[in-house]
């Protein structure tokens, strides 16, 4: 929640989970996708891009630069499993000059900590009262370094021994759940688990309340000063690197078939599916951000944004990209619209491959275009490359003007490092590519760029519900906000399944909000006043319709 005093230090970054790309440029993407109605739709009141180049060059003028620099650290190997391996692990960070760590936290529906609603980690960690969270925060507090939770949003499960705890969602939600109370996102071929893995379904209500609810708990009961979210998306496993094959759960078919009318069974390449699907991620993200912004405005959430394959330069833009149509991640409508502050894009290419040096390249360029007044980060691969490839990319990142650079991994920091068992290999590898940036891009001292969104707010946000007659939750309605008084615009939101919307970066004032059914404008409307910096709470009670 708070974050520690700034301390003048340089640093460097890293991490990444997902498998590396295929060296060959992927076929066409054939036609762009049109983008689904986004369930917010607005102009900021005020241009965060220019305040936020404004507060840049004032920090340069009187300190030290602004620019994110860490280490993702995964909790598959070694770093957080006793507070030796916590001790290493600040000290390595603060050798680099490092001022973010972004810590596993929950891994698949667990958490390395003990006081959230996630249930404790099954892994060999040290026992109770040992807390991997809590003692990260604090050593890396002492040391002027910030603390990221890191967490895996739609990952249930990956092994063919249950989790231990009932309460786990896999136990309680998973193959033994029926109906909406089954979390478990389907293929459109029946799958529901590839090999060990299982997912949960980004459209069931229930899946998304608990991971809003469960992050907002790791805010609430850690000191930490943001969240990172990871495999914010639909999985892989699909039959095309440009079409996705999941959101095939009955729960999912059947609100799809609520909302647009329609009878079939969408096929996975079906446009109007798609960006149905795509809308659920994003209602997820948007309901994540709204969570963490009542329990602390000052945290930050980070995303890990998809960069598979070639960028948008390639593709004809962002909606012919794979993030966009491979795993339906739009994390360039998330920065537009404000509902996440950091993309932390996993943009994992060997820089010693022409073909990916050439992919690394395109999505630093996007990654640059697509800022929209918030921070991004690139986040290279350590682990499939050498100091040298590593120090070039860090360079490429930093000339493009980006907000930062953080690497993965702190476990496997160069190819020799991932090809080796032998943990003095790999603690002598990461002191060589710490010793080589530190004497080249990464030799200045830096903080962490201030998000000044937060920091001085101007604008402000609406966390509301519309219940029916009965007390049933309104699906898919359409809700406007309405100005009243004050600057604002008319705003556009859509509830989800819990009959949940949010709109965020709205001008202060009052707004008249009225739910709007098959484009006409119903009678049930409530009222609600924004003021910078918080989330206003509103109840709209929509029982009768016009």
């Amino acid at each position: 929640m708070g974050r520690p005093t700034a301390r003048t230090i340089a640093a460097l970054g890293g991490f990444a989970l997902l498998p590396a790309l295929a060296l060959a440029a992927p076929a066409a993407a054939g036609t762009a996708a049109t983008a689904g109605t986004p369930t917010t739709a607005h102009t900021p009141a005020t241009t965060d891009a220019s305040a936020t180049a404004d507060a840049a060059a004032t920090t340069q003028a009187e300190g030290p630069p602004e620019q994110w620099r860490g280490y993702w650290v995964d909790a598959f190997n070694a770093g957080i499993y006793d507070a030796g391996q916590v001790t290493d692990l600040v000290a390595d960070a603060e050798a680099l000059g490092a001022n973010v760590l972004v810590v596993q936290v929950g891994r698949r529906f667990d958490c390395f900590c003990n006081d959230a609603l996630f249930p404790r980690t099954d892994a060999f960690v040290d026992p109770a009262p040992y807390d991997p969270l809590a003692e990260v925060i604090e050593q890396a507090h002492a040391a002027g370094i910030e603390v990221h939770a890191w967490v895996n949003a739609t990952t249930l499960w990956n092994s063919a021994t249950a989790p231990r705890s009932p309460e786990h969602a896999y136990n309680a939600h998973g193959f033994a759940a029926a109906g909406e109370d089954r979390w478990l996102n389907k293929r459109a071929d029946g799958v529901e688990k590839v090999g060990n893995n299982s997912f949960i379904d980004p459209a069931n209500r229930h899946a998304v309340d608990y991971v809003a609810d469960a992050v907002a708990s790791i805010t609430q009961n850690y000191d930490v000063d943001g969240v990172n979210l990871d495999y914010i998306r639909y999985p892989d496993y699909n039959t095309g690197d440009f079409v996705n094959d999941w959101g095939y759960s009955e729960v999912s078919l059947a609100r799809f078939a609520a909302e647009t009318g329609r009878t079939d069974v969408p096929a996975p390449t079906d446009e109007q599916f798609s960006d149905w699907r795509r809308d659920q991620v994003s209602g997820l993200v948007r309901k994540i951000y709204l969570a963490m912004y009542e329990v602390d405005p000052s945290d930050r959430l980070s995303v890990n944004g998809i960069t598979y394959a070639y960028g948008p330069g390639t593709y004809g833009g962002w909606e012919g990209t794979r993030p966009y149509r491979n795993v339906m991640q739009d994390w360039k409508g998330w920065l537009e619209e404000g509902i996440v502050d950091t993309v932390t894009a996993m943009n994992y290419k060997r820089d010693w491959v022409p073909a990916q040096a050439q992919m690394f390249d395109e999505w630093t360029e996007a990654l640059a275009d697509y800022r929209a007044g918030r921070h991004v980060v690139n986040g290279p691969a350590l682990y499939l490359n050498d100091v040298d490839s590593s120090v070039a990319q860090a360079r490429k990142t930093l000339e493009a003007g980006l907000d930062g650079w953080m690497g993965y991994s702190y476990a496997n920091a160069t190819m020799a490092a991932t090809a080796s068992g032998d943990a003095a290999v790999k603690d002598a590898e990461r002191a060589a590519l710490t010793v080589a940036l530190r004497a080249d891009v990464l030799a200045d001292d830096v903080v962490v760029p201030d998000m000044t969104w937060k920091s001085a707010p101007t604008t402000g946000n609406v966390s509301g519900t519309v219940t029916l007659d009965g007390g049933a939750v309104a699906d898919q309605a359409d809700v406007v906000l309405h100005p009243v008084d004050g600057p604002g615009e008319k705003v556009l939101a859509r509830t989800d399944g819990s009959g949940w919307f949010g709109a965020v970066d709205l001008a202060p004032g009052r707004y008249r909000v009225q739910v709007v059914e098959a484009g006409a404008e119903g009678t049930a409307s409530a009222f609600v006043t924004v003021r910078a910096g918080t989330v206003a709470e509103v109840a709209v009670p929509a029982d009768t319709l016009g």
